[in-house]
C-alpha cells in the first residue's frame, strides 16, 4: 500500500510538472509568439538580415519596394536612394529595422494560426514618408553628407528622414580607397544613429531657460561689442550687435548676449532644463531608437558654460530628438512623437494601425507661445519670409564649429505655424558652413513639397 501511494505521489509531482511546463509554454507563446515569428532568423520572415516578405509602400501608395523572393525596388533610382536607410540594402549592410518590427504583421502572423499567409508574399506596409518630398530632400542636398527631417507635429508622421550619403540599391558601389570619402558613414542612418555639435540651433534651449528662471528677463537688455571676457578666455561675436533684448538676441544670434544669458540662468538652472525638455535623452518609436545627446558642463569653466549654452563646448544633440523638440514648440508645450510606420494590411485585413502617442510636457504654453514669436520675428527679419512662400515659417539657424581647420557644420531646425501645415523639421548639412546659408536652400524646396502633398497635389 505504501508503495502504491509512493508511486501515486511521483506520478502526481509529474503531472503538475508537465502542466505547469505546459501553462508556461502557452503564457510564453501567446506573449512572444510575435517575436519569435518576427526574429532575424526567421525563414518564413527574413531575408539576409532584412524583411524578406510584403509590399513597402509611401504615404501616397506608391511602391517602394515588392519582396517576394526578391527585393525589387521602385523604378526610379532616386527614390531607391532616398528611401535606402529605411528600406535595407539586399547585402543587409544596411537595415530596415523600423520595417521589420512590424514583420510580425507583414507576414500574417497570429497566434492561432501562425504565419497565415501561406503564399510568402506578405502583406502591404504603408509608410508615413512621401516619395517625393524625399526625392526633394535627395536633390536640394546635393551630394553633401547629412540629413534631412521633416514630420507632422499633431499626428506625429514622419514625411522625410533623409540620410546622405546614399547609393542605389540596384546599382551598389565598390568602395575602395579612391572613394571613401564620398561613401563615409554610408551604412549609419544618421537621422537616428548620429550626434552632432548643435551650434546656435541650442540658443533656443538657453532662451527657454531663461524664460523660465529668470523673472525679470522680458525687461533686461544685453550689450554686445564683439567680445565677451571671462579673465583670459572670453565669448566673442563677428561683429558687434550692440544693445539687444532677449528676442533680438536669439534673432542676430548674438553670442555675448547668450553669455551673459547664461550668467544669469546659472549652472544648476540650465542642466535642470535641460533635463527637463528632454532634447539629450534617447527616443525610441517603431522599433528603433535615435541615440541620445549631451550636455555636460561638470568641468566647464565661465567661457566654457557660456559656450555650452550657445550650443559648442561638448554639446551633441540627435537630428530626430531635436525634430520632435521643435515640433513640441510648435504644437504648446506638449506634442506628440514620431512615427515611420501607418498601416499593414494582410488580406484586406489590418494587422496594424498606427495611433498618434503624446510627449510629456516639457513646458507651459505662454514659454512655447513665447518662443514661436520669437522663432517667427528671427524668418521675418533675418533668413526671409520669401524663401518659405505660404508657410508660416519659425527657424533658428546654427554653425557648428569643429575644430581642426574643418569646415562646419550647418543646421537648421524649426516649425512650420500653419494650422493645415504643422510641420517641424531639422536639417544638418556636414561640413556646409553657415547654416543659413547652407540649409535654407536645402528646407525650403523640402517644405514646398511637404505643402504640395499635404494639399494633395
Amino acid at each position: 500500500m505504501n508503495r502504491v501511494t509512493k508511486r501515486t505521489w511521483i506520478m502526481g509531482v509529474f503531472l503538475a510538472a508537465l502542466l505547469g511546463g505546459l501553462g508556461l509554454f502557452l503564457f510564453e507563446y501567446s506573449a512572444r509568439a510575435g517575436t519569435w515569428v518576427a526574429t532575424t532568423g526567421s525563414p518564413h520572415v527574413f531575408n539576409n538580415g532584412n524583411i524578406g516578405c510584403g509590399t513597402i509602400t509611401d504615404r501616397s501608395g506608391d511602391v517602394l519596394l515588392n519582396i517576394d523572393g526578391t527585393r525589387e525596388y521602385s523604378a526610379f533610382p532616386t527614390t531607391r536612394m532616398s528611401t535606402l536607410h529605411w528600406l535595407g540594402d539586399r547585402q543587409g549592410y544596411i537595415s530596415a529595422a523600423a520595417i521589420a518590427n512590424y514583420a510580425g504583421q507583414l507576414s500574417g502572423f497570429d497566434p492561432i494560426n501562425g504565419v497565415y499567409d501561406y503564399s510568402g508574399v506578405g502583406g502591404t506596409m504603408t509608410l508615413t514618408l512621401s516619395a517625393r518630398v524625399q526625392n526633394a530632400a535627395l536633390d536640394a542636398m546635393a551630394g553633401r553628407k547629412g540629413t534631412v527631417s521633416v514630420y507632422n507635429y499633431k499626428t506625429g508622421e514622419i514625411l522625410c528622414a533623409l540620410t546622405t550619403p546614399t547609393y542605389d540599391p540596384d546599382d551598389p558601389p565598390v568602395i575602395n580607397k579612391d572613394n571613401e570619402e564620398k561613401y563615409e558613414g554610408v551604412y549609419l542612418n544618421r537621422f537616428l544613429q548620429s550626434v552632432y555639435i548643435p551650434g546656435s540651433t541650442f540658443k533656443v534651449v538657453a532662451t527657454i531657460a531663461a524664460l523660465e528662471t529668470v523673472p525679470d528677463i522680458l525687461g533686461k537688455t544685453f550689450t554686445c561689442t564683439g567680445e565677451y571676457s571671462y579673465g583670459t578666455e572670453s565669448v566673442t561675436c563677428e561683429s558687434a550687435h550692440g544693445k539687444l533684448n532677449l528676442s533680438g538676441a536669439l534673432a542676430h544670434s548674438c553670442n555675448c548676449a547668450f553669455a551673459q544669458i547664461a550668467k544669469l540662468v546659472g549652472r544648476d538652472n540650465m542642466v535642470k532644463v535641460v533635463k527637463q525638455l528632454q532634447v539629450t535623452e534617447p527616443l525610441t518609436f517603431d522599433g528603433v531608437t535615435a541615440v541620445a545627446g549631451n550636455y555636460d558642463i561638470q568641468d566647464a569653466g565661465g567661457a566654457s558654460f557660456a559656450w555650452s549654452c550657445i550650443g559648442q563646448h561638448t554639446d551633441q544633440i540627435n537630428p530626430c530628438r531635436y525634430m520632435t523638440f521643435m515640433g513640441t514648440i510648435a504644437a504648446g508645450g506638449k506634442g506628440v512623437n514620431p512615427h515611420l510606420v501607418s498601416k499593414v494590411e494582410v488580406g484586406g485585413k489590418v494587422t496594424y494601425q498606427a495611433e498618434p502617442t503624446e510627449t510629456d510636457r516639457i513646458m507651459d504654453p505662454e514659454i512655447a507661445q513665447t518662443l514661436q514669436s520669437y522663432m517667427r520675428n528671427t524668418v521675418q527679419s533675418i533668413y526671409g519670409d520669401d524663401n518659405f512662400p505660404g508657410l508660416q515659417v519659425c527657424a533658428k539657424s546654427g554653425t557648428s564649429q569643429l575644430g581642426g581647420g574643418k569646415t562646419s557644420n550647418a543646421m537648421f531646425a524649426g516649425f512650420v505655424m500653419n494650422e493645415e501645415y504643422p510641420l517641424a523639421f531639422m536639417v544638418v548639412v556636414e561640413n556646409g558652413g553657415y547654416g543659413r546659408a547652407a540649409c535654407v536652400p536645402v528646407i525650403a524646396p523640402v517644405l514646398a513639397a511637404c505643402k504640395a502633398v499635404l494639399d494633395g497635389e
